[in-house]
């Protein structure tokens, strides 16, 4: 009989070790599907939550925030591409080239997990911002994401314009820092197990299959 076990992804819209970990643990569950389930839960986590509206180039921000050259920004891109491809995730660092706030995505996803379809939302939020390039801060790129997520883009477009969720939001954010997450993804199974970072799937297998056993 399989086990349920409830999983929270907390992460960033704007974050590439989470695409990277989301697709590891996708991959995961697909490989112990028959013997343990799992109930996915997105959670907020914002990298630059003081991000003004218009962003910051992307090399300037990197540079800044950890201390280290243009050229290490351009490698480690390159390795994060190369990661990304081996879990079928295409990073396109020559169309991203601003950080963003994304507050509003968060906001957004947290309407779509009321309405059920916050994983397709999720997904179609980083290939937007890692693969084509685009604003997660933009209401118009945001409605259009919902849309293509199978919400419904005006509804979307008024939760973004009425500042819906906020108070929600915010307190999911507060919630995670003061339980010590301060890097992401953080991937915690029923509430009790935490698996930091972008980690291979067979990492996220074996622990899955673990705590099953325990459960």
């Amino acid at each position: 009989m399989s086990k349920q076990l409830k999983i929270d992804f907390v992460s960033d819209v704007s974050c590439p070790w989470c695409a990277i970990g989301l697709k590891s643990l996708e991959q995961a569950l697909r490989q112990v599907s028959g013997d343990v389930s799992a109930e996915l839960h997105f959670q907020p986590f914002e990298l630059n939550p003081q991000m003004p509206p218009q962003g910051q180039d992307i090399v300037e921000h990197l540079t800044e925030k950890y201390g280290i050259t243009p050229e290490q920004v351009e490698r480690n891109g390159e390795l994060i591409a190369e990661r990304g491809e081996s879990v079928g995730f295409e990073f396109r660092m020559d169309r991203r080239n601003r950080v963003y706030n994304t507050f509003d995505a968060h906001r957004l996803l947290h309407w779509a997990g009321l309405e059920g379809r916050q994983s397709e939302l999720k997904h179609a939020l980083l290939r937007a911002y890692f693969t084509d390039g685009e604003n997660p801060s933009s209401h118009e790129v945001l409605a259009r994401l919902a849309g293509e997520a199978g919400l419904d883009a005006q509804r979307a477009r008024e939760v973004l314009d009425s500042g819906a969720y906020e108070q929600e939001t915010r307190a999911q954010e507060r919630f995670y820092l003061e339980q010590g997450i301060h890097s992401v993804p953080a991937v915690i199974i029923n509430d009790r197990y935490l698996i930091s970072g972008g980690q291979p799937a067979e990492v996220f297998e074996q622990a899955l299959r673990q705590v099953a056993t325990q459960a």
